[in-house]
């Protein structure tokens, strides 16, 4: 995706109108004395915790039945999962406008979870609202702020040497207004989420984009800003666009070297990484049944990465043996006998069907440099040769909270027990993250974790580490090109390890720890031999392991706008994090990173230098970009930034739904092109005015006016704001100069 970044001088403040708090209105149940007497007895008899960390918040089925009710006699049409849950917690489902795709629908989510990147500003306004307590369950969870560098001991040592200021604070914070913490090395926040908190029917709000990972234990998980969990901490109904429904039917069943990562590899090579924009992913058929929970949480984890809002899975026996395992029985006794309102209706309608046979699914490898760049492992070798890839791998990384469960690291571990009984180790550096402490303990107990060193692994902290570019790498220089497979969800350029030159490859663990024995892209381990210590030629196995223990045209994403890794240390201090802004797109006018034309001195420099001059001299600038702008992490910091730095307005083609919603929450105007060919009319040395901005609404164009170098001035009906009532302001006539920018050879 091209941006270009705007001047706009003289600009009036953008200000955004927000609604107050309002208590939830409670509705009569409707029917007759004997259905009302029947729903008494059964929440006297269901009383049941959310988790065993919250005695005292209990679920609440009968409300999400009572809901569910209203509005299917309203709507008159079978339901989907997604709507029975989404339409379950509608703040007013009798009388609250329905329609997917256009209207924003007023919800009451049961309970909100943040990881340590972006809890410490949720807090810091949530303690600004001086409220006593959160009026929901709340959770903070510390992943994101461990770096890989030595060892899960070590790296963790020194993560709380460093942060210890910052989880002082998460803490006691927490502790004041009744936040449950986790503490750094408890695990990744979605793991643990899965483990602890997730349920069929739940829906959790999340200040990180994987949230949808809950959708593996039936739950409508969903990804938000900071200050959209504000609100819902504050007891103010959260607002989100109706969203369309998207159905895969999954038929067959998975086997041999296939696995649940391949289900969403497949689907993101076939919907690209905005074709879930919108849309709630939701899977369903007679093929789900031969998944693990955890597989069912891949899935819906990886969603993020087709831009779908969340995705989810019906409530089944493989989710009730996963509640029973982690010491929840009592939840799936619940679920049992609300199990219709935790399954679609027959006949249900889906705005889109994919249909996915597993019996006929080969495993996949994504890459690089997007995640819905789709291969067959068997051919990724020649396509890499093709396009002068690297395909000698220097790392292999298993883990993430895409990947991190304890059916993961068995069947890692089985493909590596093969490699050591014919005295191989593997070629490449190989390194594993446990998603949780239980999960750690859970396979030294087993003894994975020691095979996984035998073959030469190195266990990191249960924490994100290089999956979000907390990875201090030493074997590499800057700009060195090479190649590494990861089991993680993401891949964009030098999201791991912040070289641009590094070829990131997703796929299954299993997959990973193969190709890390063998060394290279080039190895089809369903197919090829290697060569024991012996001499003698060998196939490695299809791994098979328990799925519990006998007793989870370019780019402008959020790591463009604002780097992860090293830059997380400033995270509490937003002047200093600003630093990155920007940093990691390609200027299209002059084919270089973090440099673009100062419209005032006509020099090149940095982004936040650039905008830091224009901030001194009173200019007000925007970034204009292509489609799917901001794709990909939650982190609300890629909208504080451009705003404390004098940004005031974004125009693109399109947005990516959760920071389009941060944009709005910090004060920046998210515009869309009305026509995408407008894009195009734009240049680098061109100037314009934004008019329309003193009577401006939702839906209603504004006007554009371009000017050009030859003193030219073109009109059109350019821009328009999206949609939503959260989106309100009001302003007056903006001009200004801009320079554009790119990313490669696309727009970002």
């Amino acid at each position: 995706m091209a941006a270009l970044l705007l001047l706009l001088p003289n600009a009036d403040r953008y200000t955004q109108k927000s609604e107050g708090s309002r208590s939830a209105k409670e509705h009569a149940l409707n029917g007759g004395i004997r259905r009302y007497h029947v729903a008494s007895v059964l929440c006297q008899r269901a009383k049941v915790a959310m988790s065993h960390f919250e005695p005292n918040e209990y679920i609440n089925y009968e409300k999400l039945e009572k809901n569910i009710n209203i509005v299917r006699k309203r709507l008159d049409r079978p339901l989907t999962l997604s709507e029975k849950i989404v339409y379950g917690h509608l703040d007013d489902p009798a009388k609250q406008e329905i329609e997917r795709g256009k209207t924003y629908l007023r919800l009451r989510p049961d309970r909100v979870a943040m990881q340590d990147a972006t809890a410490q500003m949720a807090m810091l306004q949530f303690i600004s609202s001086g409220l006593p307590k959160v009026a929901v369950p709340s959770t903070i969870h510390c992943d994101h702020l461990i770096e890989a560098q030595s060892g899960g001991e070590k790296d963790l040592r020194r993560a709380k040497d460093i942060n210890q200021e910052v989880y002082n604070f998460l803490s006691t914070a927490g502790a004041k207004y009744g936040v449950g913490f986790w503490k750094p090395g408890s695990g990744i926040i979605h793991q643990i989420i899965l483990e602890n908190y997730s349920y069929p029917g739940v829906m959790l709000i999340g200040t990180d984009s994987h949230t949808p990972n809950g959708g593996g234990l039936g739950g409508i998980c969903i990804g938000v800003g900071g200050a959209d969990a504000v609100d819902v901490m504050a007891g103010i109904p959260w607002e989100l666009k109706c969203p369309k429904v998207i159905g895969v039917k999954l038929t067959g069943k998975l086997s041999g070297w296939s696995s649940p990562k391949d289900v969403i590899l497949k689907v993101a090579g076939i919907l690209t990484v905005k074709g879930g924009t919108g849309a709630i992913i939701e899977y369903h058929g007679p093929g789900v049944d031969s998944i693990s929970c955890t597989g069912m949480a891949t899935i819906c984890n990886m969603g993020a990465e087709i831009g779908a809002t969340t995705s989810v899975f019906p409530y089944n026996a493989r989710m009730k043996k996963y509640l029973g395992k982690t010491g929840r029985a009592d939840i799936a006794a619940l679920a049992d006998e609300f199990q219709q309102y935790l399954v679609p209706d027959a006949g249900c309608q889906y705005d889109q069907v994919i249909e996915i046979n597993l019996s006929e699914l080969k495993p996949h490898i994504n890459g690089p440099f997007t995640p819905d760049l789709a291969h067959p492992v068997s051919d990724v070798g020649a396509v890499a040769e093709k396009e002068g890839w690297p395909v000698d791998i220097r790392v292999g990384l298993i883990g993430s909270c895409t990947n991190s469960s304890y059916e993961d690291m068995g069947r890692s571990a089985a493909v590596a027990k093969q490699a050591l009984a014919h005295g191989l180790k593997c070629k490449s550096k190989f390194t594993i993250t446990p998603g949780s402490e239980q999960i750690r303990a859970t396979i030294e107990r087993d003894g994975y974790a020691q095979i996984l060193r035998d073959v030469g692994g190195l266990i990191l902290a249960n924490a994100c580490g290089p999956c979000i570019g907390q990875w201090d790498r030493k074997d590499i220089k800057k700009g060195e090109k090479n190649t590494i497979v990861t089991s993680y969800n993401r891949n964009f350029t030098g999201r791991n390890d912040a070289n641009p030159e590094t070829h990131a490859f997703v796929t299954s663990p299993e997959i990973v720890t193969a190709l890390s024995i063998a060394g290279t892209l080039k190895f089809n381990p369903e197919t090829d031999f290697l060569t024991g210590a012996d001499g003698k030629k060998f196939k490695l196995e299809a791994p098979d392991a328990d799925e519990l223990p006998k007793l989870v045209k370019g780019k402008c994403t959020t790591d463009h706008i604002s780097a992860a890794g090293p830059w997380l240390k400033f995270r509490g201090h937003l002047d200093n994090i600003s630093n990155n802004l920007l940093i990691g797109a390609i200027n299209i006018e002059n084919g270089k990173a973090n440099s673009v034309r100062n419209a005032l001195t006509q020099e090149f420099g940095p982004v936040p230098d650039t905008a830091r001059y224009y901030k001194k001299m009173g200019v007000k600038w925007a970034v204009i970009g292509d489609e799917n702008y901001g794709e990909g992490s939650s982190r609300e910091h890629a909208a504080l930034e451009p705003r404390h730095l004098g940004g005031r307005v974004i125009i693109t083609k399109s947005f990516a739904r959760i920071h389009e919603t941060n944009l709005k929450k910090q004060g920046l105007l998210p515009l869309t092109f009305a026509d995408p060919a407008d894009y195009n009319k734009i240049h680098p040395v061109d100037k314009l005015s934004i008019v329309g901005l003193a009577d401006f609404a939702p839906g209603k164009p504004l006007k554009c006016i371009i000017k050009h170098p030859n003193g030219r001035d073109v009109q059109h009906p350019i821009a328009k704001l999206n949609e939503g009532s959260s989106a309100c302001g009001q302003g007056h006539k903006v001009t200004g100069a801009f320079t554009r920018a790119g990313r490669e050879k696309q727009p970002f």
